[in-house]
């Protein structure tokens, strides 16, 4: 008969403990949930806790209703992708190659390239190249001045460094080039980390809105973040909310708001569980040793 685990006061203070921290991940998302499906006396009155009350859509029919909403999330869409593909590409690149210990100069240029993760031009001159170089008002202000991250860039190469040299060195027996030896032995070898690094693109990507609130002047290239933006502090939806005639199909600004950013967050939710077996396992990897 199997033994039975004893369990001690130190195992129910953990418990209570990762319940505390859990509670408090979830309360906001499952508020901010909660107002978006409440009905508007509920909204008013301050009655909405962790559960909707009054249930109705009447938020998200409106914002789902606009144009301007899914005009910003395609091009969200599309600079997260675009971003995402042109962080993980120099990325990878540079990360392999300053990970071969025979490169000459690579601690000079992995100083460099760490440099600038402390010392930055700033906004007002990055703000002059940007428009220098003819990216103002366009999407590529938005995913090419800050195309590589440098501490994906790290991770990346600490994962690359711990990779048998072996490898490497059969593969140039065998005729082998260094493109050959990245795309066919390192990379096969490296999709939990390149999962890891382009998820974290990507987040950064969906989430970002300064750029685009300094780069981005006309209103149909506005990202979704920004677009959000506009909503919360503009109240662009307060009149519709507040000029509808029947109090059951009045909508508070405060749900048009929650609304708007559940729609914001629910695209990353549903990507991550996808990419959950390989960002663990990613994370762990490239970051044993310095």
């Amino acid at each position: 008969m199997k033994k039975r685990k004893r369990i001690t006061p130190g195992t129910v203070l953990l418990y209570l403990t990762l319940s505390a921290l859990v509670f408090m991940c979830l309360y906001p998302f499952l508020n901010v949930v909660s107002y978006s499906l409440s009905g508007y006396n509920a909204v008013l009155s301050g009655r909405v806790t962790f559960f909707p009350m009054d249930f109705t859509l009447e938020a998200y029919r409106q914002i789902l209703g606009k144009v301007q909403i899914w005009t910003a999330m395609r091009v969200t869409v599309f600079v997260t992708l675009m971003g995402t593909l042109c962080g993980l590409v120099p990325t990878i690149i540079a990360a392999y190659a300053l990970s071969r210990r025979d490169l000459p100069g690579r601690k000079i240029m992995a100083g460099l390239i760490l440099f600038t993760m402390y010392f930055s031009g700033g906004i007002i001159p990055t703000f002059l190249v940007v428009k220098r170089l003819g990216m103002y008002d366009h999407l590529t202000a938005l995913y090419i001045p800050q195309a590589i991250n440098v501490f994906n860039f790290i991770v990346m190469r600490t994962f690359f460094r711990q990779l048998p040299e072996s490898l490497e060195e059969a593969a140039k027996i065998d005729g082998a080039s260094d493109i050959g030896v990245l795309t066919r032995i390192i990379l096969p070898l490296s999709v939990p980390i390149i999962a890891t690094i382009g998820l974290f693109y990507a987040v950064q990507y969906w989430n970002g809105y300064f750029d685009a609130l300094l780069y981005i002047q006309s209103p149909d290239k506005y990202t979704l973040q920004l677009r959000l933006r506009s909503l919360l502090f503009a109240d662009e939806l307060n009149n519709a909310g507040a000029n509808t005639e029947g109090i059951g199909t009045q909508v508070m600004t405060q749900s048009l708001k929650m609304a708007c950013v559940t729609v914001s967050t629910i695209p990353i939710l549903v990507v991550y569980p996808w990419l959950q077996k390989y960002f663990v396992k990613g994370v762990m990897l490239g970051s044993v040793k310095g």
